[in-house]
């Protein structure tokens, strides 16, 4: 007697089913389908217990460039404001190819075995032709970016010059109020314009490299002066020799950065982050330099300042993308820029003219917004 059963494919219907995508799709509520609403009180409160998610999601919320996001983002951070402020802000650049992402990772993992939780926010150059950026410094952390211990937020630059994202510190401020006790800022690169990371944090970590030639003419005069620490990173192996050459000659070119002998210089190190060696200087260096502005009541000064400065920072920002969107300047940018290719018209008088036109859309909202305020001469 045979036992054999009937392929379950012989007996099925050859008929399509819902696997084929003839069936229909199941009815959702329309609620669901509905963004929710963006509450900063609620999202506030997951920042401040530590959600990742919650964290993740309100520093979306601060790089939004959507206009109705930004009244959001102010509240989320007037309400974290009162948590913020207590960690150790350092921002960290150097030539390419320094190392500053392995740097990074290694410090960070050191730290946390100390007890430190660690939030990195990593700026990477955006392409000036297609406008993306590759945000892989994750990558380069993979195993820092496995501690709970740690967040790393990769973001672009944008078109924002100094090294940093745009809204770089509204991310460390969501950061700080997390818990994360420090914060390391790693800039896209060096140079002279890209210091604008030494306007936001407490200690401003510049890494070299030895044997780099001319690269080392690239960090230029305006690095080194805002510089509070210099290390010299891959110093092993066959490097290391030469690289306490570089520091040794660093530390010379530090001298001559200003005639005063009273001036304090920054401390020029070697490190490496594939051994570890003098990675505890650093850190040391680091730690010894805050507390320093701290005794000295410089650290509250410092951080005053800064908040002056990104005041009107922000202001440019909102300017040039008010200016960029505006519909008047639109309308007459094409025809303009042709005028000025062709010699009809000089580039000063074109400029007037658009400001005229953007100067005329600022008139219409005002007075869109505040009907009844005649104050706005337009």
């Amino acid at each position: 007697m045979s036992d054999e059963r009937t392929p379950l494919w012989a007996e099925s219907s050859p008929v399509p089913g819902r696997q084929y995508g003839d069936a229909a799709a199941p009815r959702r509520d329309p609620a669901q389908l509905r963004r929710p609403q963006l509450d900063p009180h609620a999202l506030a409160d997951q920042v401040l217990a530590g959600s990742r998610g919650g964290i993740a999601r309100a520093i979306t919320l601060v790089e939004s460039s959507k206009p109705a996001h930004h009244a959001v983002a102010a509240d989320l951070l007037r309400i974290l404001r009162p948590h913020t402020g207590r960690a150790v802000r350092v921002g960290i650049t150097g030539v390419p190819g320094a190392g500053k992402s392995t740097f990074i990772d290694a410090l960070g993992r050191r730290l946390i075995e100390q007890g430190h939780r660690i939030a990195v926010l990593a700026v990477d150059p955006t392409s000036a032709k297609t406008g993306g950026s590759i945000l892989g410094d994750r990558t380069r952390m993979g195993e820092l970016a496995q501690s709970e211990a740690a967040f790393i937020r990769p973001s672009p630059a944008g078109s924002h010059l100094g090294g940093v994202a745009r809204t770089t510190r509204e991310s460390m401020l969501v950061l700080e109020a997390a818990g994360y006790d420090v914060v390391l800022i790693e800039t896209v690169g060096v140079g002279q314009s890209e210091v604008a990371v030494s306007g936001m944090v407490d200690t401003f970590l510049l890494i070299a490299l030895a044997r780099a030639g001319d690269q080392l003419q690239g960090i230029k005069r305006g690095i080194l002066e805002m510089a509070d620490v210099i290390t010299v990173n891959k110093a092993d192996g066959d490097n290391e020799g030469e690289a306490r050459v570089t520091a040794r000659e660093l530390s010379i070119a530090m001298k001559l950065i200003t005639s005063d002998p009273k001036a304090p210089r920054p401390p020029v190190l070697t490190s490496s982050s594939l051994t570890g060696k003098g990675l505890d200087e650093v850190w040391q260096a680091i730690v010894e330099h805050r507390a320093k502005l701290e005794a000295s009541g410089q650290l509250e000064a410092r951080r005053a300042r800064q908040q002056r400065d990104w005041l009107w920072a922000l202001v440019q920002g909102e300017l040039e993308d008010g200016l960029r969107t505006s519909p008047r300047v639109s309308a007459i940018r094409s025809r303009l820029e042709g005028q000025v290719e062709d010699g009809e018209l000089s580039a000063l008088e074109a400029s007037d003219a658009i400001l005229a036109a953007f100067a005329a859309d600022v008139g219409s909202l005002w007075r869109d917004r505040h009907p009844d305020d005649s104050g706005f001469a337009g």
